[in-house]
């Protein structure tokens, strides 16, 4: 009963025609600008991307073209250009000679400048710092002075150009990026888990192959293919220091004097970016298997690709 004391009337019902409350929408202009970052940062990365890798696409697509001039109309698919590189003798030299060298360098300035890296971020010895700054002064002269410099260097003591004083410059200038490389990672380190190794009766090698070095794995690889692709790539060294022989970037110039012969050249060019790319993955599949890491793939490959130094 209404009337009934102890009982409480219930709440009249809502009117028929009377709706939830919908929920606020934020304005329009409120929406673009929280989206506005992530859409600026998607085109900045597309716009780094196109200039990075767009020049190197293009180079690919013409040279399946059949025609000597790189412009469109499109005049046709074709693989000539290709078996022409194949059969040019100075262009397989000149790859080989590369090859060689830069391999050459590659070994010898990861062995050595692990080694020193090691020295200049575990020892303490007078000079250390202007010995740290005398090694990474290297990397900010140009490579155009180094490559004249050892022209007279080698012209003053008697020495004949070839692949061996290309393989010397190289390594002048690939030994110190190896150095600062390593360093970071040796110093990104942690010296606590070295000392740990010790004390728990390891010996000096024991800690470095089983606590050192899959640390600062990442690090090594990197230098390793940095060092590489400086050999490879160099044009001002090689071309000042080889003499009659001939490296990939010298005759890459020699013979681009001829604008007939730029498809052969795309086509050679196609193939050795390719390789390169497939190296760098190469390279990340076995630093995961070497490391045993099963985290994330995206982190390793980071991480080879910046020495491990985040």
């Amino acid at each position: 009963m209404a009337g009934s004391p102890g009982t409480v009337a219930a709440a009249p019902p809502a009117p028929a025609g009377r709706e939830a409350a919908a929920p606020l929408e934020r304005p329009l202009g409120h929406r673009i600008r929280r989206r506005l970052p992530g859409f600026a940062g998607g085109l900045l990365v597309a716009f780094v991307m196109l200039v990075l890798f767009g020049p190197v696409l293009m180079l690919a697509l013409f040279s399946f073209n059949d025609s000597s001039i790189i412009s469109l109309p499109w005049e046709g698919f074709t693989t000539k250009w290709y078996e022409e590189a194949w059969n040019n003798g100075q262009a397989r030299d000149a790859v080989v000679n590369s090859l060689v060298v830069a391999t050459i360098v590659m070994v010898l300035s990861v062995i050595l400048g692990t080694l020193a890296a090691w020295g200049l971020t575990r020892l303490r010895f007078r000079g250390r710092g202007f010995v740290a700054g005398l090694n990474g002064a290297v990397l900010v002269v140009p490579w155009l002075i180094i490559g004249v410099a050892g022209l007279i260097f080698f012209s003053q003591i008697g020495v004949p150009l070839s692949l061996q004083t290309v393989t010397m410059m190289h390594l002048v200038v690939t030994f110190p990026l190896v150095v600062a490389i390593v360093s970071a990672g040796l110093v990104r380190f942690q010296r606590s888990l070295e000392e740990a190794a010790i004390d728990l009766g390891a010996t000096q090698m024991q800690m470095l192959r089983y606590v050192v070095l899959p640390q600062v794995g990442p690090s090594i690889a990197a230098a390793s293919i940095f060092a590489f692709a400086w050999s490879f790539n160099n044009f001002e060294i090689s071309f000042f220091n080889g003499g009659f022989e001939q490296t990939f970037p010298v005759w890459v110039f020699s013979i681009l004097r001829q604008s007939e012969n730029l498809p052969v050249v795309n086509a050679v060019s196609t193939v050795i970016a390719a390789a390169q790319i497939l190296a760098v993955f190469g390279g990340w599949m076995l630093m995961r298997r070497l490391t045993r890491s099963g985290g994330d793939g995206d982190e390793t490959l980071t991480g080879l690709l910046t020495g491990g130094t985040r």
